[in-house]
């Protein structure tokens, strides 16, 4: 069978972040994001497998899990066409995009992420946030975009267990504050991010790869934060220091 033309440019369509948006939906690839995606109730508008998908058990029970759903089978040279993976793993998804508006936007602790460029950082952070349990992902105006295909695959799918919003940094300050969530900014100059275990609410902010976060958000901030390193490292990268972060925040907080 040979996915429809139509269906083809759909899925090229998704490859920029411009007309990805105009579409409203996420490409996802690869087992394990597939597998979340369909967890977490995604709305799947049409899926395409291969036979490679069969090469692992993993593969074969993810099919069955497809059945109910629209599916349409091709060849695995037609599916590494269409894939922008190295080493396609037989299925991918077009998904509806999830979409919230910053007014439904509640919780005690959020992530803030700001400018952040790389899609892996960013869905490394994402992934993070699933993990520490987190009420949400805000994403700032100049942060890549949180549904592309390279940032959902970088979250092993887990994007679609959080709640993501997009915002403009006036209004992400001002939801924050309505809610009385305090903002801390990570950055290697902060204060031992120990100190402020336990906290119950917190929104921690985590900038661009180089020039970190926005100065209205440094005002803004009740702290700045940072790991503490014993090693010679001089420092980490966004997604790993904003995951360790999270983790040392997010301790001795119970989750009601």
């Amino acid at each position: 069978m040979t996915l429809s033309q139509r269906r083809t440019r759909i899925v090229g369509r998704l490859r920029s972040r411009k007309t990805r948006e105009r579409e409203g939906l996420v490409l996802v690839e690869g087992v394990r994001a597939t597998e979340e995606a369909l967890g977490a109730g995604a709305a799947i508008a049409f899926a395409v497998v291969a036979p490679g998908l069969l090469s692992t058990g993993a593969g074969a029970d993810l099919l069955q899990r497809l059945h109910t759903h629209d599916v349409v089978e091709v060849g695995d040279a037609e599916l590494a066409e269409l894939s922008d993976t190295q080493a396609p793993q037989g299925v991918l998804l077009v998904c509806e995009e999830p979409t919230s508006g910053l007014d439904t936007l509640s919780g005690r602790r959020f992530l803030v992420l700001d400018g952040i460029q790389d899609p892996g950082n960013a869905g490394s952070l994402v992934r993070g946030a699933v993990a520490f349990a987190l009420d949400g992902v805000v994403c700032l105006d100049g942060t890549v975009d949180p549904w592309g295909a390279k940032t959902v695959r970088a979250s092993a799918g887990l994007i679609f267990r959080a709640a993501i919003w997009r915002a403009s940094a006036g209004d992400c300050l001002e939801r924050l504050g309505q809610l009385d969530v305090p903002l801390l900014v990570a950055d290697a100059s902060g204060g031992d991010a120990e100190t402020r275990r336990g906290m119950a609410r917190w929104a921690l902010a985590v900038g661009n790869e180089g020039a970190g976060v926005r100065a209205a958000l440094r005002d803004a901030a009740a702290a700045v934060v940072s790991v503490r390193m014993k090693g010679p490292a001089e420092s980490l990268n966004a997604g790993v220091a904003g995951s360790i972060l999270m983790h040392i925040l997010s301790s001795g907080v119970a989750n009601d």
